[in-house]
């Protein structure tokens, strides 16, 4: 198998990554995507990747001797793969379940790096779903003044406290936002230490991967 993979939508120094670093990354926004309380930016070009490794790696088993013991270990490591994958996805899913309005809210606005396409379409359709349900079986036979619906207001908590690790040095980060960015709090980040912050403040530093959500 070829070990360099072509990733697109990444700056030229990072277009080129091998198999193993690649997943890497897959390993890097599984834990992040977990970890965090909103939906981290969409990361297509890495799961394109694996989808294509994964089905690289398993029609070399299937022309390997099943009996010889390498081929039971790439199985494990194919499966292991899928797992972190299929879990990434998934728990992708329940988050646009959960707060597929005020995803469409933010792509409207015009952040769309979080949804893909196929999300995007996917959490337009539940929410009109959701809203000519709850229209056709309970707030039609309400007050005109009562049957507003804003499923928009639902949206993650960005002030819950996550630990974190750093991955790259960074200083006066500010610990609070809502203080004055000249007397506020802040910290210097340095590299492999690990805090405990809420997540509003390091929100961006976790995008760019400064650092590592724990």
């Amino acid at each position: 198998m070829d070990d360099t993979l072509n990733i697109s939508g990444l700056s030229d120094d990072e277009e080129h990554l091998t198999s193993s670093q690649v997943l890497q990354q897959l390993e890097e926004i599984w834990m992040n995507e977990r970890l965090s309380p909103n939906l981290m930016v969409c990361r297509s070009d890495i799961t394109d990747c694996i989808l294509e490794q994964i089905q690289e790696m398993e029609e070399n088993i299937s022309k390997a001797q099943k009996n010889e013991l390498k081929v039971s270990l790439h199985q494990l490591e194919v499966d292991r793969i899928r797992y972190m994958l299929s879990s990434y996805l998934r728990c992708r899913l329940e988050k646009i379940e959960k707060y597929a309005s005020s995803l469409i809210k933010e792509a409207a606005d015009g952040d769309q790096s979080r949804l893909s396409p196929e999300e995007y379409t996917f959490a337009r359709e539940l929410t009109s779903g959701v809203e000519a349900h709850l229209m056709s079986s309970a707030l039609r036979l309400m007050p005109k003044n009562l049957q507003s619906l804003n499923l928009q207001e639902y949206a993650p908590s960005l002030d819950r406290y996550v630990f974190l690790r750093v991955n790259s040095p960074e200083e006066g980060v500010i610990v609070d936002e809502e203080t004055d960015q000249n007397n506020g709090d802040k910290i210097d980040f340095e590299v492999g230490a690990q805090h405990i912050m809420r997540y509003k403040p390091i929100e961006h530093f976790v995008e760019s991967g400064v650092v590592s959500l724990l």
